[in-house]
């Protein structure tokens, strides 16, 4: 893990503004209640600006299918649930952090009501933080570039006012 967290520490160092992602899984057979611990605490100190959590699913054809699938499926769930509390927690701070920025977005479709909904260089489609941008007056084509000023967050979403 010391390898890992120096090359995060070296990637942040070095490129400033940069939204790290990463996916974990949660009871691979033979994962402990401690080894479970220090990954939750390795996600608190890291603050992954995105972070996606799955249960490990016993696959014929894996590698890890010949281990004991020991880990009940509740405690799988439970544990994916806890990671993913902590990072609610940590993507709505980033997020808050974000108020008052100016961002550029890509426009990904435009909702009933009219407002646009985009997301930034930071998010892959249909997985990641959407950006919600009130333009009224004028009109979006799907695909375009447009510059934002963030006015409000959630915990996975932004909203946003064009400039």
């Amino acid at each position: 893990m010391a390898k890992t967290n120096a090359l995060l520490e070296a990637m942040r160092t070095k490129v400033a503004g940069m939204a790290i992602r990463t996916t974990l899984i949660t009871g691979y057979p033979g994962e402990t209640e401690e080894d479970f611990q220090t990954m939750l605490q390795w996600v608190k100190d890291q603050r992954f600006e995105r972070l996606g959590v799955f249960t490990y699913s016993h696959e014929e054809n894996t590698h890890a299918y010949l281990l004991e699938d020991d880990v009940p499926a509740e405690v799988k769930q439970e544990r994916l649930n806890a990671i993913m509390e902590a990072q609610s927690e940590i993507s709505a701070e980033l997020n808050e952090a974000k108020i008052g920025q100016r961002v550029t977005c890509i426009i990904d479709r435009v909702e009933a009501d009219g407002t646009y909904v985009g997301r930034t260089e930071h998010d892959s489609p249909d997985v990641d933080n959407e950006v919600y941008i009130t333009a009224p007056e004028v009109h979006l084509k799907k695909g375009t570039f447009v510059e934002v000023e963030i006015t409000g967050a959630t915990e996975y979403d932004l909203e946003a006012v064009l400039v």
